[in-house]
């Protein structure tokens, strides 16, 4: 059950990437405007559901605001912001292989912040799990690899990467006491205003989102099943697994975003696909192994 709060995000997140990708590529959803309305939207849900007990837990937000603000700008605020705007200016293949530094850059983190030294199983899991990536992103093409060159959208990417791995551990390090759907609320409710004034310059600029339904699907696809059940999910399998671990399962996004091309797409499954699944999971069970004593 604790390994499977920690699937369903980067299922997820694929189903973001894949139904994103089109509306920001054709410019008829301009990306600060497709994460104001995502995480405004979820603000909304999140309330409902939270409304019994969302001021009940207010002298524990009071008492931790300033470090609730500093989760809400590196998650809600940061993260998807970013890897949109990578988006429309770098290809997918340079922005998964800058992203897939995520699991390193937690595992460091937890090294530094929380003293969590990886041990030789967890390097060893990092490092097949990198290889099943790359199988993926490569296409069974080490040619594709070899001619990688960054991109300027690229660095938007390591920020996004770099964001995710600082609010990941600090979940850990820092523990409110707050409930965790509540946690959740309060974050994307200081999180969403700071998205706003971003919004207000793309429309000073003339990117308004187109207003049809395959745009409103989008926006709420993205705020169900990306923002709040995916992060209801990744926060408690944080908690309870470690930010270490829990960045071993992101290298299933994109792995997860090429069979959901294959479904929607009518991209064929190739070999690689397969060889890529096998090596991620094995690196996943061999990080999540434990030292003998």
């Amino acid at each position: 059950m604790n390994y499977l709060l920690l699937i369903v995000p980067p299922l997820m997140w694929a189903g973001n990437a894949v139904i994103s990708r089109s509306v920001l590529a054709d410019g008829s959803m301009p990306p600060m405007a497709l994460s104001f309305w995502r995480w405004a939207l979820a603000a909304a849900i999140l309330v409902l559901m939270t409304r019994r007990s969302l001021m009940g837990e207010w002298p524990k937000v009071k008492r931790h605001f300033p470090f609730l603000v500093f989760m809400a700008l590196t998650s809600v605020a940061a993260y998807n912001t970013l890897l949109y705007q990578a988006l429309s200016t770098t290809p997918a293949i340079n922005a998964m292989i800058v992203a897939s530094s995520l699991p390193a850059v937690a595992i460091l983190l937890s090294w530094l912040w929380l003293g969590e030294k990886p041990g030789a199983l967890a390097l060893a899991g990092l490092g097949v799990s990198f290889l099943g990536l790359l199988t993926v992103i490569a296409r069974g093409d080490a040619a594709r690899l070899l001619a990688f060159a960054f991109q300027p959208g690229d660095l938007w990417v390591l920020a996004a990467t770099l964001s995710w791995g600082v609010y990941s551990v600090a979940l850990r390090r820092h523990p409110t006491g707050i409930k965790p759907l509540v946690l959740l609320t309060w974050l994307v409710l200081i999180g969403t205003p700071c998205l706003l004034p971003l919004h207000l310059i793309e429309l000073a600029q003339g990117q308004a989102p187109a207003l049809n339904w395959a745009n409103l699907g989008v926006v709420v696809y993205v705020a169900v099943f990306a923002s709040v059940l995916a992060y209801i999910c990744w926060n408690e399998g944080v908690t309870r697994l470690g930010a270490g671990l829990a960045g071993q399962f992101t290298y299933l996004t994109p792995l997860f975003a090429s069979l959901l091309a294959v479904v929607f797409l009518g991209e064929e499954f190739r070999l690689y696909h397969g060889l890529g699944l096998s090596l991620i999971f094995a690196g996943i069970t061999l990080a999540s192994l434990k030292r003998p004593r």
